[in-house]
């Protein structure tokens, strides 16, 4: 049984987490890109993140979508978006019925994508939800990663540039981070049997 909530002290005492395989940051189409189409097809589940640059003024009108992490449990993918737009196979990813895309809070996410190309979304799953079925109260991947992996998520790069050129080194572990941990939690919940 999986404990409902976690204290931030309890979180720090975890050993930090860090997306181990490879990382591939995607601004233009070419071999990386078909690379990354080729694997991500491949794949039953692939961990699913998008990132935005803050806006820390109130009434300021939010930035489009920077960033968006998929990733497998060996490679990441990260497209810089207002570089290279959303490629119409990667759409076609987000609308397969045969590749589940799991994530944290992904109507936001799904919205913000769908603004650079429209697509039907399929097979998206809700860590938020799913992982209410087995008694946990807690909403951010940080605190459900600790409660299900007992790890330690950093989010030190959250409210960080993600318009930045380059990305930093942090952001660009953090994002794939960000995405990997989803699928290591989905499949450590569908291990455990539920309440």
């Amino acid at each position: 049984m999986y404990q409902e909530t976690i204290t931030p002290e309890e979180i720090e005492q975890l050993e930090l987490a860090a997306f181990p395989g490879r990382i591939h940051v995607i601004t233009e189409p070419g071999p990386t890109l078909d690379h990354a189409i080729e694997h991500l097809s491949s794949q039953r589940l692939i961990g699913f993140d998008t990132e935005t640059k803050p806006v820390f003024q109130a009434h300021q009108p939010r930035h489009d979508t920077a960033l968006l992490q998929l990733s497998s449990e060996t490679e990441a993918f990260l497209f810089r978006l207002q570089m290279l737009g959303l490629p119409q196979e990667i759409a076609e990813i987000m609308a397969s019925p045969y590749i589940t895309k799991i994530g944290a809070a992904v109507g936001e996410d799904i919205r913000g994508l769908q603004h650079y190309l429209p697509f039907q979304p399929h097979r998206f799953m809700d860590l938020q939800h799913f992982a209410e079925q087995y008694g946990i109260q807690e909403k951010s991947v940080r605190k459900m990663a600790a409660i299900i992996l007992g790890c330690k998520v950093s989010k030190a790069q959250q409210c960080s540039n993600w318009e930045a050129e380059p990305l930093s080194d942090a952001q660009v572990l953090y994002a794939a981070t960000d995405a990997w941990i989803c699928v290591r939690m989905y499949k450590a919940l569908l291990s455990t049997p539920r309440p």
